[in-house]
């Protein structure tokens, strides 16, 4: 019993000093193999140019709303927008507006640049532009004039369009709201206008 005792106490004296070896020489495995860091490499932000950055106006996702008199809404989005070097109008990149109507039916526009002209109270889209209406009419042209201030959209380029009874080309397409006694919005083509109409049967 004595024997085993005493064999016992070597081996957990041998292995207070082992034990603690180990972790030191595998410590200093990791720090010796560990890869070198350059502190001379320049870091990956310092290209950038504080002074035009603060020069650069560009807004992100900016928003634009308001009221028509004839009782609809106008919104206006845009992946980015910056202001005219007298900060009086904006330009817009990658749009997405809508005319909401007071019956009821909306206008979709999208389009690839834009700009708020306040001082004609204008909406001018450009770059090809996008009109879906809830009525069933999809119309594509290269610019697009629309009122803030009141539901109108003019484009005078040309205009394919593709409508419940067919397809339509037209030199000019215009909406607007016509009538006193009781008010419609009516979508007009002329310039040339062709129809191709496709029966349902």
């Amino acid at each position: 019993m004595a024997a085993r005792d005493n064999l016992h106490s070597r081996v957990v004296f041998w292995l207070k000093i082992a034990l603690p070896l180990a972790a030191l020489v595998i410590l200093s495995t990791l720090f010796l193999v560990a890869r070198r860091i350059d502190t001379d490499a320049a870091l990956p932000y310092t290209d950038i140019n504080v002074e035009e950055l603060a020069r650069d106006r560009r807004m992100i996702a900016p928003q634009y709303s308001g009221v028509t008199s004839d009782g609809g809404a106008v919104t206006m989005d845009a992946e980015t927008a910056w202001p005219d070097a007298d900060g009086g109008n904006a330009n817009a990149k990658a749009v997405v507006a809508a005319y909401d109507l007071k019956d009821g039916q909306r206008i979709d526009l999208v389009a690839s640049t834009g700009r708020l002209d306040n001082d004609a109270g204008r909406m001018r889209l450009g770059g090809g532009v996008e009109i879906v209406t809830s009525s069933g009419y999809r119309m594509v042209t290269e610019r697009l004039d629309g009122a803030l201030d009141r539901t109108e959209l003019f484009a005078d380029s040309a205009v394919d369009a593709w409508a419940p009874f067919g397809t339509i080309t037209a030199g000019r397409m215009q909406i607007t709201l016509e009538g006193s006694d009781e008010p419609g919005y009516v979508l007009v083509f002329d310039g040339g206008v062709k129809l191709i109409y496709e029966s349902a049967n």
